[in-house]
């Protein structure tokens, strides 16, 4: 659970939201390996970047802090993937860049923000429900796995506009 006034020291913070655009990569690469047991490959990453897709990068100063990238169909945002460099974990990032994406995905007409999460992922479980997600299933053996495969939480918050 995040430490009491965790949301206003990163509001007072250096950090800052902003599209990630594509010289981002390395840096996202690198978080992207320290947080994942199987991490995306360049070639995944690059193919999000289409009209369908939003990008979103977390900076303090000239370091990246954390990412998301989301996607939108048929009226409904899934986020396909939410990161925070290690450094950073703890500090409300995480927390901050998710209430930007649910409100940019309100204000852009999306009724719902669907997720999967690895059910061993307590961190982040935690923090979508204090979010005000909800469990609506699971998908067994979604996720790869050191030891085979792991299933996957299926959460959903519905959008107000």
């Amino acid at each position: 659970m995040a430490r009491p006034g965790v949301y206003q020291q990163v509001l007072l913070s250096d950090l800052q939201l902003r599209p990630l655009v594509e010289e981002d990569l390395p840096s996202v690469l690198d978080i992207e390996r320290q947080g994942y047991s199987h991490p995306w490959s360049e070639a995944v990453f690059l193919d999000c970047f289409k009209d369908s897709y939003r990008l979103w990068a977390a900076s303090q100063g000239d370091q990246l802090a954390g990412y998301a990238v989301v996607a939108y169909m048929a009226g409904e945002a899934h986020l396909l993937n939410l990161c925070v460099h290690p450094l950073a974990r703890g500090q409300g990032v995480g927390g901050y860049l998710l209430k930007h994406l649910l409100a940019t995905a309100a204000h852009e007409g999306m009724s719902q923000l669907l997720l999967e999460v690895r059910v061993s992922n307590r961190p982040a479980i935690d923090l979508y429900r204090r979010e005000g997600f909800r469990e609506i299933g699971q998908r067994p053996g979604y996720y790869p796995a050191p030891d085979g495969r792991e299933d996957a939480l299926v959460m959903v918050r519905t959008l107000s506009r």
